[in-house]
């Protein structure tokens, strides 16, 4: 049975006017996500993979093309999603539970109907010890784990993420991969898989989260490949160690280079 699309971009251009000439950052751009799919963007750096989240999440303009979320076309921020980046974005002076706890607030909803959850949130993520605690007394893995619950806070069935464990050292990452894996996972529980669009540099992670990889070229950006990845789930460590998971990253290492 054919799942409902939930995001699709037709022909999407992204082109700014920069003082010396305008810069055309993302051309003729057009993939879809299905419903409870995780998708990965790949490729180099400039080519435009943030500018297009914030696209989708209707932070920027197009200029020609379109995008549309659940069928409704993008013209304004859309209010069902959630949003991850490099970097936490933690207020420094709030505790842990206070900055889970920012998007009911700024939403105008009565911040006390979500203490529970944000609770559940913290403990899933294993800091259901550390939610009075500032962010400077978290480390750098552990602030990125708030951020996720902060995204997820309000149930958003989109999750947008872009690069959010690039600045962590390898083994965090690692763990932060298969503990995202591990939410998302849980999230069907629930009765509804969160559909995930995911901005990577590295090859290995966006083949062991996805289901898809969508390679992009140099700016303006491009789609150069789609790579569907059929390793068997739930990922783990192991994975990284399968023939497969080689053989995927070289054709999506050459295609990279093809389109460059």
């Amino acid at each position: 049975m054919t799942k409902p699309t939930v995001i699709e971009t037709r022909k999407l251009t992204k082109t700014y006017n920069a003082d010396a000439a305008p810069v055309t950052a993302l051309a003729d751009i057009s993939f879809a996500a299905e419903e409870g799919s995780f998708v990965s963007l790949v490729g180099p750096s400039g080519c435009g993979k943030s500018t297009l989240l914030r696209i989708i999440a209707g932070l920027r303009p197009v200029t020609s093309g379109t995008v549309s979320v659940n069928g409704a076309k993008v013209a304004s921020p859309i209010a069902e999603v959630g949003m991850v980046f490099q970097a936490p974005v933690l207020l420094k002076w709030r505790t842990i539970i206070d900055n889970v706890l920012l998007p009911a607030e700024l939403a105008g909803l009565r911040v006390g109907c979500f203490r529970q959850r944000a609770h559940e949130l913290l403990r899933l993520v294993g800091l259901g010890d550390f939610i009075d605690k500032r962010p400077s007394e978290l480390s750098g893995g552990m602030q990125q784990r708030v951020s996720i619950c902060r995204a997820l806070l309000l149930d958003p069935p989109l999750l947008l993420m872009d690069e959010p464990f690039g600045a962590l050292d390898a083994l965090t990452r690692d763990e932060m991969n298969f503990e995202l894996l591990r939410i998302w996972g849980e999230s069907a529980g629930r009765g509804r898989r969160k559909t995930i669009v995911f901005v990577t540099h590295s090859i290995q992670e966006a083949i062991i989260l996805s289901d898809r990889v969508v390679v992009l070229s140099q700016r303006p950006g491009r789609i150069v490949a789609t790579r569907d990845i059929g390793l068997p789930r739930p990922r783990s460590i192991e994975t990284r160690a399968c023939e497969d998971l080689g053989v995927l990253s070289l054709e999506i290492y050459r295609a990279l280079n093809k389109g460059n």
